[in-house]
């Protein structure tokens, strides 16, 4: 069978003509990479990218032209709405999103709670100081911020429009432009096939419960009934922001490096400084994979364009289909990065890969790979030791306890939360490093959204600083303050919602004094944290966290061993226990 006609025998299986709502687009998009990749020669790769190209045209149409409701009902939650394009999210189902924010900044009017979660005074002051809008490398990302901005300007909104832009970079213009909002159009690391709308309040952190419960009570009755003045009917939702009167463009990260500069005091990252460090060391090579993200576009800038040789770059073109990979920091995505520094010859190596949106990274020198749970806690020793300052460490329950460690040590507080990098919020202010497990970061004086960028600043000025790679500086840390040996992953169960957590209710048998085999032996719980899901801390110090995920039928599980061999074992002892509770078989 020749090319062309696989490929039209895969837009047969998935794709209705005429009918948007029973076409499967990403089905047939995936097998199309799936041959795109398997390509042997140029010419054959071009053939599968046109197959690829016509679908989303189809996909693009639908984006423009579907009315009436997502196929799945709006939930917005901390990391906002999230669904697959064209299905879930298209220019009116955004619109009416949008509408939706606009219409809670009209209830805080009359409610004290909302006013000040949402750091505004009242509509007035909300349209004046304005909204930053952005997406990341998603397909569909300019047609659904062109919905966002129609509706912001219907209700005179002042628009800082930043086009592609990475979510820490958005943060920074929100807190830089003292604007009231944003709206960043990205799903994260998940899949080619969603799409998402994340909202942050005035903080420019991930927005509180009482908001997002807010949008999505909102958004379910402008949905059923319409927003008649914040949507008005004649609106055009497909004219681009760039030819609006009224629509200010927006350098993100212009804005992300004048706060970085603002704040060195409170950081002590002197970017400038080593960005000098940086262009003029013939030891050091930095190799940064962007997985085709939005951080494409600004590597060169962040780091001062330095000479070719210094910085590296992979996968920095545009391909909204991630060529086929999951789009997340990941050992298995990290191979490309190790393999470019392996042929380096340099002493100093340092490599990264990070998510679509810019706000996940993770690290290797070459040797090491360095998940958040390690780097988390190097960037707190090295702001507390290095560069002198003095404060707490943040960190999420569910990582690792090596952080801990340090501040115990250090004579410094620990803050640890349950999942979710608005947890953070009371520390803000107080604790220089504050990370979760799942490759975010941000410091003191910084955005209160995780942030790809500053980790990635703060990896360099650990590398030339200390004039040594991060492999052997984690090693130094883990002989002084102990090492710990993380590891996480998840089992789909059948259950969800109430029935799930009354299953997992079961283990509170699992409490102090209790015994849990590990391997061939026993280890007694000490302590139990029970503020997200259930943390079991043993007698060595190693521990099993279980929790539910809040978005779909699995559950969570998180260990940490005391030495490597015993990580697996503690997989398998919290397998154990789900399947003691019924939730495993």
């Amino acid at each position: 069978m020749t090319i062309a006609n696989e490929i039209l025998a895969i837009s047969a299986d998935s794709i209705v003509t005429g009918n948007h709502e029973q076409s499967r687009y990403f089905e047939a998009i995936k097998r199309l990479v799936a041959g795109r990749n398997a390509a042997t020669s140029t010419a054959d790769r071009q053939q599968w990218q046109a197959g690829i190209d016509c679908i989303y045209r189809l996909i693009e149409d639908e984006i423009r032209t579907r009315t009436g409701k997502p196929s799945k009902a709006v939930a917005f939650g901390t990391s906002g709405w999230r669904g697959t394009l064209g299905k879930d999210l298209f220019a009116r189902s955004v619109a009416v999103v949008t509408a939706a924010i606009l219409g809670m900044y009209r209830e805080a009017a009359g409610n004290q709670a909302l006013r000040q979660a949402l750091g505004v005074a009242d509509f007035a002051e909300m349209r004046q100081r304005g909204c930053v809008v952005g997406f990341d490398n998603r397909f569909g990302g300019p047609l659904l911020a062109r919905a966002a901005v129609a509706v912001l300007r219907a209700s005179g909104v002042k628009i800082h429009y930043a086009g592609e832009a990475t979510t820490g970079a958005l943060s920074a213009s929100v807190l830089v432009h003292r604007a009231a909002f944003s709206i960043n159009l990205t799903p994260s690391h998940n899949p080619l096939e969603y799409g998402g709308f994340k909202y942050n309040a005035a903080d420019a952190g991930p927005a509180a419960p009482i908001l997002t419960d807010t949008i999505t009570r909102l958004t379910g009755e402008y949905m059923e009934s319409g927003a008649p003045d914040l949507i008005p009917a004649q609106l055009d939702l497909d004219t681009p922001p760039e030819t609006l009167p009224g629509v200010e463009r927006d350098d993100a990260l212009a804005s992300w490096q004048q706060l970085v500069r603002a704040n060195a005091a409170l950081h002590g990252i002197d970017y400038d400084r080593l960005l000098a460090d940086l262009a003029r060391n013939d030891q050091a090579v930095v190799c940064v994979d962007a997985v085709h993200g939005a951080a494409r576009g600004y590597l060169g800038r962040l780091l001062n364009n330095p000479p070719a040789e210094r910085l590296v770059l992979l996968r920095a073109d545009a391909d909204p289909t991630f060529g086929g990979i999951a789009p997340e920091p990941s050992s298995a995505n990290m191979q490309p990065v190790l393999a470019t520094l392996s042929a380096r010859p340099e002493p100093l190596k340092l490599g990264a890969i990070i998510d679509p949106d810019g706000d996940r990274i993770r690290f290797t020198d070459g040797m090491v790979e360095i998940s958040m749970n390690q780097f988390g806690a190097m960037a707190y020793h090295f702001l507390h030791e290095i560069k002198g300052k003095r404060g707490m460490v943040a960190k999420t329950v569910a990582s690792s306890n090596l952080a801990n460690a340090l501040a115990v040590q250090l004579g410094e507080a620990v803050f640890e939360p349950k999942v979710g990098f608005k947890e953070f919020k009371p520390v803000i202010d107080k604790a220089l490093v504050f990370f979760e497990e799942s490759d975010g970061i941000s410091v003191i004086g910084h955005t209160p959204e995780k942030d790809a960028f500053i980790g990635l600043i703060l990896a360099i000025d650990m590398t030339l600083s200390l004039n040594k790679p991060l492999g052997q500086y984690l090693a130094e840390i883990e002989d002084q303050f102990g090492h710990y040996y993380p590891d996480r992953d998840g089992v789909a169960v059948s259950q969800q919602g109430e029935t799930l957590l009354r299953s997992l209710d079961q283990l509170r048998a699992y409490g102090p004094g209790s015994e849990v085999r590990v391997g061939e032996g026993v280890r007694t719980i000490v302590e139990v944290i029970d503020i997200d899901g259930r943390k079991m801390i043993l007698d060595d110090g190693s521990w099993i966290m279980i929790r539910p995920s809040g978005t779909e039928p699995k559950v969570r599980f998180y260990v940490e061993a005391r030495s490597p061999e015993e990580t697996a074992l503690l997989v398998k002892s919290a397998k154990s226990m789900l399947a003691e509770i019924g939730l495993l078989p």
